[in-house]
């Protein structure tokens, strides 16, 4: 092919095309270089392209990595729902990490404000060393927070799961050094250059179905901390809080306790995309009780082993 040639072709290309170009790319080599490969899935909106992605990876063949997902026993029904009828549509293979279990049996204790996204740790490791996992392919972002963007693409954990961002390779040239000792593992983040205008764009485009928690429909929520939670299994509005039913989406879908939701009236992924350009704040700053815990809350979870 002449040069003339190539550059009609990279015209023709559009932002989307190569984001997934290259998260295609990410997936096969983790499948190729690692032995016992697993993608984390909660059926919130970046895992649900992630597993699009990567059943786009193998297509017409079986994904060859079976799914991972770690349960707080607090999540949305609609999202449990939503990630049974998908792994039964595509015949997959699904290992789900109970924290409820974990808390039964006194390995883990209850927060004293219910939430259990924290929680998630010991139990996500736990699962990637019973399942032999090597690397484990999960959706995080760059954009998300401070802490996601020192993230490399294949980042290296010690045998403890634990992150060190001056262990990290460089990762020139879209050239990914998985090496690691016994007992070390990798993340691995195909996803890392999107942002979730990208994810967005990419889902309307690929008419990827999501829970309906993302888009606007009314919901029974209560203000709290400047959010709109939910009531469910880990509780609900305290006194002086009054539940009311509003027009509400998800931006973040995690633990119920944890998750606010914002006022919306975008029912179609085109209106999710108009609203978000419009929007000042990012996914995870107002919605995110968890994300307010510290200045440096992702960063002290990652170091601890989470994802």
């Amino acid at each position: 092919m002449t040069v003339e040639a190539l550059a009609a072709v990279a015209t023709e290309l559009s932002h989307l095309d190569v984001l997934e170009s290259e998260a295609v790319h990410i997936i096969r080599e983790a499948a190729g270089e690692f032995e016992h490969t697993g993608l984390l899935f909660s059926s919130g909106k970046d895992s649900c392209v992630m597993l699009h992605l990567a059943l786009k990876a193998f297509t017409p063949a079986r994904m060859p990595f079976p799914l991972l997902h770690v349960d707080t026993g607090h999540n949305f029904p609609e999202i449990i729902d939503h990630r049974d009828r998908v792994v039964a549509a595509h015949g997959l293979r699904l290992y789900v990490a109970s924290l409820q279990e974990y808390i039964d049996d006194g390995r883990l204790r209850e927060r004293p404000d219910g939430t259990r996204n924290p929680l998630q740790t010991l139990a996500l490791l736990d699962a990637i060393r019973h399942h032999r996992f090597d690397a484990v392919l999960g959706g995080g972002r760059r954009d998300e927070d401070k802490a996601r963007a020192k993230e490399r693409v294949f980042s290296l954990r010690d045998e403890f799961g634990g992150w060190d961002p001056r262990r990290q390779r460089p990762e020139l040239w879209q050239l990914y050094n998985g090496r690691h000792a016994p007992g070390e593992r990798v993340r691995v983040f195909p996803l890392s250059n999107w942002t979730e205008l990208d994810v967005w764009q990419y889902i309307a485009r690929e008419d990827i179905v999501l829970p309906f928690l993302y888009y606007a429909h009314q919901h029974a929520v209560f203000a709290r901390d400047g959010m709109w939670l939910a009531p469910g299994s880990w509780g609900g509005a305290r006194k002086g809080e009054q539940v009311e039913r509003r027009l509400v989406r998800y931006r973040t879908v995690g633990d119920m306790s944890c998750t606010g939701a914002i006022e919306s009236t975008a029912v179609t992924a085109e209106q999710v995309i108009a609203e978000i350009a419009a929007s000042s704040l990012t996914e995870r700053g107002a919605p995110r009780a968890d994300d307010r815990l510290s200045t440096a809350a992702m960063e002290d979870r990652k170091r601890e082993g989470y994802f």
